[in-house]
């Protein structure tokens, strides 16, 4: 069992940064692949960015990418987004998810994912 906990969410003006952090406890973390999704009002939950269990493998969303990075710190148990040139349409409750066993092909679907966090709203606005 697993317990994820996310936070650095926040008000942001449009072309600001954030970092999210997302911890973990309850098992090895290394052993997981760890990913972010998010969910606007009104819009199904979406897939952003992955990393695989050394950290060697990420991807990313299209409407992400270039913007977003996603890193993680086996030691400390964290998993990290940091999100620069932020827009509106960035705004969305953002969750950490943690998979165990699943090929990495399938790691944009939410069903691949074994536990998630609870989620922190990040909202982008002037």
């Amino acid at each position: 069992q697993a317990h994820l906990t996310e936070s650095g969410g926040g008000l942001v003006q449009p072309g600001g940064a954030l970092r999210l952090t997302c911890v973990a406890s309850g098992d090895t973390m290394s052993r997981w692949k760890m990913g972010w999704f998010r969910q606007a009002p009104g819009k199904e939950r979406e897939f952003v960015a992955v990393i695989s269990g050394q950290g060697a493998l990420t991807y990313y969303a299209d409407s992400v990418k270039g913007r977003f990075t996603i890193s993680r710190d086996n030691a400390k148990e964290a998993v990290y987004l940091q999100m620069n040139s932020l827009k509106p349409e960035d705004t969305a409750v953002y969750y950490c998810a943690a998979d165990i066993n699943s090929v990495w092909s399938q790691l944009h679907l939410r069903s691949a994912y074994d536990y998630w966090g609870q989620g922190t709203q990040v909202t982008v606005s002037s």
